[in-house]
């Protein structure tokens, strides 16, 4: 079955949708993105990642699309007319296609942002086996540019990270600047000693990931401690427990880092705990 994609405005079966190869994300990797979780047909945390892409298009300087307002409602129709019961829906705003290639960004007057989305079906979604098998982790230089708290498309170097691991055997890669680790290739990262989660604190170092904050909210709720700081890879070595956030894995044990089994191994059990919490309130809220 072909998929229904949405174009500027239109809905298109995929092989139809077409954008400029003028297109600024093609030329200059200028644009956004965000990525939404279905469950059960339902959008999970939607509020969260709309209020991130409007930060990341203001941090950019990139004008609002006139349908901005109307992408719940286009997000609804997608899952509605390609029959998603679970999966993702891809967005992505560029500064749009001005007619050539310019350093300079268009007159936002006269070159509309582009806006794309398409959405992926992943039967069992919330069902990964990796949940009760646990990742491996291995760490890698962080050399990205200094803006990583806007969600851009610019990610040829956390695709270089997950090739990296892959060869290396382990399933993801957590990347290390100055010492310490900022994040993973596509989701957040934390450490767990006793009670405590320890995750680095939010700056234009890493992602204001959507589900990281439903995530510590839920935690602490749940009577465990969060220290938001700095942490090295020797720490999280020596960690009880470790795991990822992102909104397609949810919650992610991390059982191996750099060769080095975490505890017993196997996934912890206050790192289930989190990935249970979180996706039954999760499933609640959805829209």
């Amino acid at each position: 079955m072909t998929r229904t994609v949405y174009v500027n405005g239109e809905y298109l079966p995929e092989d139809e949708a077409k954008v400029s190869i003028f297109d600024r994300a093609f030329l200059m990797a200028d644009g956004v993105y965000e990525v939404t979780s279905v469950l059960g047909g339902k959008l999970i945390d939607f509020a969260g990642h709309a209020k991130r892409l409007e930060r990341s298009l203001n941090e950019l300087d990139i004008k609002k699309p006139a349908v901005f307002d109307d992408l719940l409602e286009i997000h609804r129709e997608l899952v509605r007319v390609n029959d998603i019961e679970d999966g993702l829906v891809y967005l992505q705003i560029t500064r749009g296609a001005p007619g050539d290639r310019d350093f300079v960004f268009p007159d936002p007057e006269t070159t509309e942002p582009t806006v794309v989305l398409f959405t992926q079906n992943k039967p069992g979604l919330a069902d990964s086996p990796a949940a009760k098998t646990g990742m491996k982790i291995i760490s890698i230089e962080d050399v990205r540019w200094g803006r990583r708290d806007i969600k851009t498309v610019q990610l040829l170097y956390p695709s270089m990270g997950k090739m990296m691991a892959k060869k290396a055997g382990a399933d993801d890669a957590w990347m290390v600047q100055d010492g310490h680790v900022t994040e993973g290739t596509s989701n957040n990262a934390y450490i767990i000693k006793g009670n405590t989660i320890i995750t680095r604190a939010l700056s234009n170092d890493i992602l204001h990931g959507i589900t990281r904050a439903a995530v510590l909210r839920f935690a602490r709720e749940a009577q465990m401690q969060v220290e938001e700081r700095n942490f090295t890879i020797d720490e999280a070595k020596e960690a009880d427990e470790a795991f990822i956030t992102s909104a397609s894995a949810f919650v992610m044990p991390v059982i191996e880092i750099d060769g080095v089994a975490l505890g017993d191994g196997v996934p912890g059990a206050r790192t289930a705990r989190l990935r249970e919490i979180y996706l039954d309130e999760s499933r609640k809220a959805a829209i």
